[in-house]
């Protein structure tokens, strides 16, 4: 066993007709026509309920929305398995992101990488992928199968994740590198999932309930793949988690192949109709564009803002990105993401986890490195201290359904930015030798109510807009919103943080925690964006 504790010690369903099925039998045909209509409004599944004398925000007009297909004809027991497996695709993913912060020293100290922009590419290259590659990966699984792609999905996670494990050996550019492609891994997974679970519950509350439990292992899986990789680097070698990892991920796809219906290995596209087409201009002007932003974002704090190629990448890729987005709106026949038709409701939504999001990334890297730089704890204790976020997490992405059903999205979104922000603001004037029970502890509970809120109830509210062979572009959207904000506000505040230190060292004060803070203060900004993007969210909606 290695001796860690001086690196934290520094000085101050059924089966539907397809096109296979030849011809279509005209009550085949309006069967799936009376399942397609539309029963309510873009918006939380409660607008559809007739208005009370003490509802605060009136109710719209429902327009059209699909209701989803019936349940699928299954026992008790395959529908537990099925939402298991479900859960367990968010589950790993979420773990995998925590196995390079929570030992990211003790990764560093072996690679000889101290400085904080190259230890932050190990977490960015993967949100980066995520965040990038989630943009076709729904899409694909429109058009040839959600089954299918959500198992091809789960084999290059592991694949790569066993690649990353042997990466010690080859330097952390290769690392870096390595953790990126294990990110498209997830990013065939997540967005899969989450269309599976539209395709087989329809709008109601065994819908709303499945989302909430996906996001609910979100903070579970994060915490125990901290607590694991944190054991694992502390005990043994860090490499063993990622290698565990690859063996989990094998048996995931197998599980996959045993319990979701053979029926969801094919496009979920009306009887007598075309699958979805791949947009492939689309993809390669969204894709370049993302990488190329986040790329530059990510590269500043390590060679500086004044460096020209960073700033020549970052225009190229904000070329190719609104050249993306005119395409998909005004040109592209179909369309990667449901931009066309976003009402206002998902526009702020998706604003608000996007500002919100971003800032609980900084929040959760600096939790981190303030935890094992400047108060001397190891990776297993400061993920102990993180340990409460897993219940509370839970307990809150849970109730977002009955929340959604009581009050309106946009004050559920306001709650969501006002945890994220009055969290940020904890930690980012907490004192350095302040005990853990104070501004920290009040910290870590309160955040997870801004996670466990915003990310349910934007995922039900795309979900119940999308037709459902459409459900893996409303996933898409979503989970490309939350895993790209992260990296890209990981980018940001490591400008912050390098140009805040820069100036400190030139007055002599040599101080780590004024570049974490920094950090924290820009996370601040972040989530205060969102609570005014909230806000006139809930004015909008209140005018209506």
């Amino acid at each position: 066993m290695q001796d860690v504790s001086r690196l934290f010690q520094e000085p101050k369903a059924e089966r539907r007709p397809s096109d296979e099925d030849s011809p279509v039998s005209p009550s085949d045909k309006e069967k799936y026509d009376k399942e397609s209509q539309y029963t309510s409004e873009l918006s939380s599944p409660q607008d559809s309920a007739p208005p009370s004398a003490g509802d605060s925000l009136p109710k719209a007009q429902p327009p059209v929305v699909p209701p989803g297909p019936p349940p699928p004809q299954w026992s008790l027991l395959h529908e537990y398995a099925f939402i298991f497996n479900i859960c367990l695709a968010q589950f790993i993913t979420l773990a995998a992101l925590a196995q390079t912060i929570a030992p990211l020293l003790l990764i560093g100290h072996q690679m000889k990488v101290r400085h904080p922009g190259q230890l932050s590419w190990f977490t960015a290259a993967y949100s980066m992928s995520l965040g990038t590659f989630i943009l076709p990966a729904g899409r694909i699984g429109d058009m040839y199968g959600h089954k299918r792609v959500f198992m091809f999905g789960w084999l290059w996670f592991g694949i790569w994740s066993l690649i990353a494990g042997f990466g010690y050996s080859q330097g952390p550019i290769f690392f870096s590198v390595a953790r990126g492609f294990q990110g498209i891994g997830p990013a065939l997974v997540v967005p899969n999932a989450m269309a599976l679970v539209g395709r087989t519950f329809p709008i109601g509350n065994k819908r709303n309930m499945v989302f909430s439990l996906f996001a609910a292992c979100g903070p579970t899986g994060f915490v125990m793949g901290a607590a694991m990789s944190s054991l694992l680097a502390e005990r043994l070698w860090w490499p063993w988690a990622l290698w565990i990892t690859a063996v989990v991920c094998a048996l995931a796809a197998i599980f996959s192949y045993l319990v979701i219906p053979a029926s969801m290995s094919r496009p979920a596209t009306p009887p007598g109709q075309d699958p979805p087409k791949f947009d492939f201009l689309g993809c390669g002007l969204g894709v370049s564009g993302l990488i190329l932003i986040n790329f530059s974002l990510n590269q500043a704090p390590i060679v500086g803002w004044p460096t020209a190629y960073i700033y020549f990448i970052l225009l190229i890729g904000l070329m190719l990105t609104v050249a993306f987005i005119y395409i998909e709106m005004y040109h592209a026949e179909h369309p990667l993401l449901p931009l066309r038709g976003l009402q206002k409701q998902a526009i702020f939504a998706l604003a608000c986890i996007a500002a919100g999001w971003a800032s609980h990334g900084i929040w959760l890297y600096y939790f981190y490195m303030f935890l094992m730089r400047v108060r001397g704890v190891g990776p297993v204790s400061a993920t102990a201290c993180l340990a409460p976020v897993a219940p509370i997490g839970v307990a809150w992405a849970l109730s977002t359904g009955v929340l959604l059903r009581k009050t309106h999205v946009s004050l559920v979104m306001f709650a969501a930015m006002m945890f994220f922000f009055i969290g940020t603001v904890l930690l980012a004037f907490v004192p350095e030798r302040q005990s853990y029970w104070l501004q920290t502890f009040f910290s870590v509970i309160i955040m997870p109510g801004g996670m466990n809120l915003s990310f349910p109830a934007g995922t039900i509210l795309l979900s119940n807009a999308m037709p459902r062979e459409h459900q893996g572009k409303a996933a898409s959207l979503v989970s490309t919103v939350v895993n790209y904000s992260i990296a890209s506000g990981l980018g940001f505040a490591g400008s912050v943080e390098r140009s805040v230190v820069l100036k400190a060292e030139r007055t002599g004060n040599m101080d780590v925690m004024v570049g974490y803070r920094g950090g924290w203060f820009l996370g601040c900004g972040l989530s205060g964006l969102g609570v005014l993007i909230s806000l006139y969210f809930v004015w909008v909606s209140r005018k209506r």
